[in-house]
């Protein structure tokens, strides 16, 4: 190794062994968030029997987050649509979802995406609960559509 190197090397041991070297360190790194799946806080949705969900970044009721749905085995939701754009993947269960006249069953690692408020229908299949994990876009809603209006083309 040069002088060059091990002076840099040394140099750099020190500022990062410092106090002020660490928090430097952490700056140019971000962060990290660990939740293990026992540490989730499910709520129940009021409104929605059969369907909870659990926030693990940002707030739902007020803008962008990160959340799991988790809706109980045989949940249906009639036609409907959500303000927000939002983006899922299916963590367990099949869900059924239903869009411009499409039904697509959705087994685990499937994704999804909803903009521009596109109506649409959600089904858990019996036999097991299905989780979702989101990502929205700004804060949640759940407006029903009329009868009738499944799917916009």
């Amino acid at each position: 190794m040069s002088f060059r190197s091990a002076f840099i090397a040394s140099s750099l041991s020190l500022i990062l062994c410092s106090p002020a070297g660490i928090e430097a360190a952490t700056a140019t790194h971000g962060t990290a968030v660990l939740t293990p799946a026992t540490d989730i806080r499910w709520n129940d949705v009021p409104g929605f029997p059969g369907v909870q969900i659990a926030a693990v970044g940002g707030d739902p009721g007020k803008g962008p987050h990160h959340s799991m749905l988790k809706f109980a085995a045989g949940f249906a939701a009639p036609v409907h649509h959500h303000t927000t754009d939002h983006y899922g993947t299916v963590v367990s269960g099949t869900l059924v979802l239903d869009s411009a006249g499409r039904e697509v069953r959705l087994p685990p690692g499937s994704y999804f995406a909803f903009t521009g408020k596109m109506p649409h229908t959600t089904r858990c299949e019996a036999g097991a609960d299905c989780v979702v994990a989101i990502d929205a876009r700004g804060k949640w809603d759940v407006v029903p559509e009329k009868e009738g209006k499944s799917s916009r083309k």
